[in-house]
């Protein structure tokens, strides 16, 4: 299914406070969007909202915590308040941890879940009832590459945006017909500040990750132009970097063999360096 955005359109953004999310909003604020932003960093959520109202949006903020469904709830019913409804939501708000697992405590396991997985099915579980009734409207949930291709030492992670990518497939099926599309945003590495929350059991895989984030080639305006054009176009898998597009391929042609050779490969500098350049 492939149509365009309304003029103006409604939009729902969590995790708007920075990376993806802000970029993502700006792009819909250049499009004289109207927003419904939030996040649980309130500071970092006026930022955006002021940066997007001088692009010509119409902005509105709520604090957010994803964990709690009354919450992504209440943000549903800001967007019925101010606006009507919602034309396009962005599940995006989440952290990272990384770790073996065995050694990642699990309350991290926890605290990841709570915020990638349950996040994401709270926001679907607020829209799609109410995108169904209207007959129109596109989700975009954000998983990641991890969800395709499981990486060593992000075992947490992986479950999660590979959890995602299900719940999206899922809905994906239900919403056929409906005029409503959803789609799975899939990257590798881009730059923007997920690194900065991120919990794991072992410093020098702390350092691996700010490294693969920071020095990205792909930047996050970069990411949020691509999942917007794709959305549109009703993509259910969107995969923006090479990498991962090249990562799949070899998943599903090499097999069970893919996942000895990837243990190995994680540990060669060369492959780190692979992540997120193309």
């Amino acid at each position: 299914m492939s149509q365009r955005f309304p003029e103006r359109p409604r939009a729902f953004v969590t995790g708007a406070a920075g990376g993806f999310g802000r970029a993502v909003a700006l792009d819909l604020a250049a499009r004289r969007g109207r927003l419904v932003l939030s996040d649980v960093d309130e500071p970092g959520l006026a930022e955006t909202a002021a940066r997007a109202t001088r692009l010509g949006a119409d902005v509105r903020t709520i604090r957010c915590d994803v964990r709690d469904a009354a919450q992504v709830e209440a943000q549903a019913a800001l967007c019925d308040d101010a606006f009507g409804g919602v034309d396009v939501g962005v599940n995006n708000a989440g952290v990272a941890v990384a770790g073996p697992i065995g050694e990642v405590p699990l309350e991290d396991w926890k605290w990841q879940i709570d915020i990638n997985l349950w996040g994401v099915i709270y926001g679907c579980h607020a829209l799609a009832p109410r995108m169904k009734a209207q007959g129109s409207g596109f989700i975009l949930n954000v998983a990641s590459a991890a969800g395709i291709v499981s990486l060593p030492s992000m075992g947490p992670y992986n479950v999660t945006k590979a959890g995602v990518i299900s719940l999206t497939e899922t809905l994906a099926g239900e919403l056929a017909g409906t005029g409503v599309s959803a789609s799975a945003l899939c990257p590798t590495f881009f730059r923007t500040n997920i690194h900065e929350a991120a919990r794991t059991s072992q410093p020098a895989l702390r350092g691996q990750v700010e490294k693969l984030v920071t020095r990205s080639k792909w930047s996050a305006e970069q990411v949020a132009k691509i999942a917007l054009d794709e959305l549109e176009r009703g993509t259910l898998y969107i995969v923006p970097q090479r990498d991962a597009r090249g990562l799949w391929r070899a998943k599903r042609v090499l097999g069970a063999r893919f996942y000895t050779l990837l243990g190995r490969a994680t540990r060669d500098p060369r492959f780190l360096r692979y992540l997120g350049g193309a």
